[in-house]
């Protein structure tokens, strides 16, 4: 296998980890330096984070959700090197009764065998419907 075929399936057990909700288990796959960026200016959601404030965030959105977790399914990929670009479907139910369902661009950096950084893009104005608005 080559590297990009490596780093692919890392992300792709990222994500099937992180479609159930297994915080610990998501947090372990990403290096202890790791980082979290979102785009846009929402809120609490928006911004970096570091692994641990990445790890209080999933924490809060999974007790926001009926299952526990947003599930994250790939739908195109691109892999350079030690660079993963995937986009992306979410699926939610949130408590509130509202559906959560976005469409996302991620890149992932990739060291060694375990993701040191992601950037989010996203439709923003979904997710200030679904989580921010009263």
């Amino acid at each position: 296998m080559s590297l990009e075929d490596d780093n692919k399936q890392l992300v792709e057990r990222f994500m099937q980890v992180f479609s159930a909700g297994d915080v610990e288990a998501i947090l372990g796959s990403m290096t202890e330096d790791a980082t979290w960026w979102v785009a846009g200016s929402m809120p609490g959601i928006s911004g970096e984070v570091d692994r641990e404030g990445f790890g209080e965030m999933l924490r809060g959105l999974s007790a926001l959700t009926k299952a526990g977790a947003i599930s994250l399914t790939p739908l195109a990929w691109t892999c350079q090197g030690n660079r993963v670009a995937v986009e992306t479907e979410s699926y939610a139910e949130l408590l509130n009764g509202r559906v959560y369902n976005n469409l996302y661009h991620f890149v992932f950096e990739v060291r060694g065998d375990k993701i040191a950084s992601i950037k989010e893009y996203l439709d923003t104005e979904h997710t200030t419907a679904v989580f921010l608005a009263p």
